[in-house]
C-alpha cells in the first residue's frame, strides 16, 4: 500500500505486463467503478491521489498503466517515445485501453454494469477511446483531453455519457477540433456534453506544469495549472460521475 492508499494492480496486453494503481472504497461491495488515465507523463501522484479521491467518495478506482512502465512516471524524455508510439498505432492505444477496462470489470469488487472512465491529457484521448471502442461505460469525463481520433465513433457503439472538459487557450485543442468532436459524436448519436473555459490553458490540473522541462524539448509550451479550474473541473466531474454511476 503506497502513501496514496493505493496498491499495484497487475493485468496484461498482447504479451506486455501492465501495473496500475488501485484504491478501494470501504465495505464489502461490488461497488461502482472508475479508470483514471494518466497524462503523456505516466502515472504520478496526480492519478494516484484521484483513485483514493475516488474511493472515498465509494468508488472502485484504477489508475491505469497505458506505457507498461509502471508506477511511477517514465524518466522525462523517455515519456515522448511511449506517447508518440501509440498516437502512431491509435488502434493499439484503444485495444490497450480496453484491456484495462476488462480487467478491472472482472474483479469481485466492481459492478461490471456500472463503470465510468476518466483521464487527463493524453488519458482523456485514452478514455474517449475506451467509449468509441463501444465498452459498456456509464460515462467518461475528459480533462484538458486530446479530441481528435484516427477511428471516429460510429453511429449507436457509444454507450456512455461523455464530458469533455477543455480550454479556450489550449494549444493542443483548437475550437476546430472542438467542433469536429461535437460533429463526430452527434453523428455517432452519443450524449456528449463539453464545458469551454475561458480562461482555460492545457493541463489546467497539473500543479508545477509550467516548471516542467523534457530533455532534449525545454518547457512545455501552452501549459498552465489553474487552481480555480482545478477546483471547479473536479466538481464538475464527481457530480457527473454521481448522476451517471449512482443514479
Amino acid at each position: 500500500m503506497t502513501a496514496n492508499g493505493t496498491e499495484d494492480f497487475i493485468y496484461q496486453h498482447d504479451g506486455l505486463e501492465l501495473i496500475g494503481q488501485i484504491a478501494l472504497p470501504d465495505g464489502p461491495g461490488p461497488h461502482p467503478a472508475v479508470l483514471i488515465a494518466h497524462s503523456a507523463f505516466g502515472i504520478d501522484d496526480l492519478v494516484r491521489n484521484r483513485a483514493s479521491d475516488l474511493a472515498a467518495l465509494g468508488y472502485v478506482g484504477l489508475a491505469v498503466d497505458m506505457y507498461g512502465a509502471g508506477p511511477g512516471k517514465p524518466v522525462l524524455g523517455e515519456h515522448h517515445s511511449y506517447f508518440m508510439a501509440l498516437q502512431e498505432t491509435q488502434g493499439l492505444l484503444r485495444a490497450r485501453i480496453v484491456a484495462a477496462y476488462e480487467a478491472l470489470s472482472a474483479r469481485p469488487e466492481v459492478r461490471a454494469d456500472r463503470i465510468a472512465a476518466i483521464g487527463y491529457c493524453f488519458g482523456g484521448q485514452c478514455a474517449l477511446e475506451l467509449a468509441r471502442s463501444g465498452a459498456d461505460l456509464r460515462s467518461v469525463v475528459s480533462f484538458h483531453g486530446l479530441l481528435t481520433t484516427q477511428d471516429p465513433a460510429k453511429p449507436g457503439t457509444v454507450k456512455a455519457k461523455l464530458l469533455a472538459l477543455t480550454g479556450a487557450h489550449d494549444p493542443f485543442v483548437s475550437a476546430e477540433n472542438v467542433a469536429s468532436f461535437q460533429q463526430e459524436m452527434t453523428d455517432a448519436k452519443a450524449d456528449w456534453q463539453v464545458t469551454i473555459y475561458g480562461e482555460g490553458y492545457h493541463s489546467f490540473t497539473a500543479r508545477d506544469i509550467e516548471n516542467v522541462e523534457v530533455p532534449g524539448m525545454g518547457k512545455v509550451p501552452g501549459v498552465r495549472y489553474d487552481p480555480f479550474l482545478d477546483r471547479l473541473s473536479w466538481a464538475q466531474a464527481t457530480a457527473f460521475l454521481e448522476a451517471t454511476l449512482k443514479a
